[in-house]
């Protein structure tokens, strides 16, 4: 299932996810212009190793991208979920709530793989965040999804709370999966680093103040 868009208006343009989608693309950029030597050296300084923890790799780490689908698929996420966090929070507690779930993330994924000297990056942390206060400010905002069958595409109009309950579980079914097979330490995917994030936005979507959501008048019924 691909997410294309969600029905939830807001209210105002969505400047801190713009300016945070605009800066991983950029980064990125810088990236694939370097030769071998330099993007090692260079995701070997600003990439998150847990057997080499410096507390800046916590947040530079999710601004690389180890590849064009991994930062594609991000920042469409980012795009679809993050405005109306942005909306309700307000651009300066968006961008600290952003920074503190990509963080949790990332501090997750240490627990699980300590010593590892495998660089991790990318930004799917933070983001699993936004998704998790999503899901619980917006649950019954409609995503319309993408779903193969067989050789064909269609489209359907799915409850957030679904879609994002879904993609969960199987950061949850994966990340057990791994650890019961030992392969915590191999690389791939930060499976842990996505669960620390969705539960981090979760905890802290329901401490922080929030404007109300917007609705448009004709959702309204008496």
């Amino acid at each position: 299932m691909i997410p294309l868009r969600d029905s939830q208006p807001s209210r105002t343009t969505p400047l801190v996810t713009i300016v945070l989608i605009a800066l991983n693309a950029a980064i990125f950029l810088h990236e694939v212009t370097l030769d071998d030597y330099s993007r090692n050296y260079f995701v070997a300084q600003y990439a998150l190793i847990p057997g080499r923890l410096q507390l800046t790799d916590l947040v530079t780490s999710m601004f690389l991208h180890g590849g064009w689908l991994h930062l594609i698929g991000n920042m469409w996420f980012l795009w679809i979920y993050g405005d109306n966090i942005e909306d309700i929070l307000g651009r300066s507690k968006y961008i600290l709530f952003y920074l503190a779930c990509g963080i949790a993330a990332a501090m997750v994924h240490v627990w699980f793989n300590p010593g590892s000297r495998i660089p991790t990056v990318g930004a799917s942390g933070a983001i699993a965040g936004v998704m998790g206060a999503y899901m619980l400010k917006f649950p019954h905002s409609r995503i319309v999804t993408l779903i193969p069958i067989v050789i064909f595409f269609t489209t359907v109009e799915i409850p957030a709370w679904i879609i994002l309950v879904y993609w969960f579980g199987i950061q949850l079914f994966s990340g057990v999966g791994d650890l019961a097979a030992a392969s915590g330490n191999e690389g791939g995917i930060a499976w842990f680093a996505h669960i620390g994030g969705f539960v981090a936005g979760l905890l802290l979507i329901l401490v922080l103040p929030t404007k109300a959501p917007y609705r448009r008048y004709e959702e309204y019924r008496w």
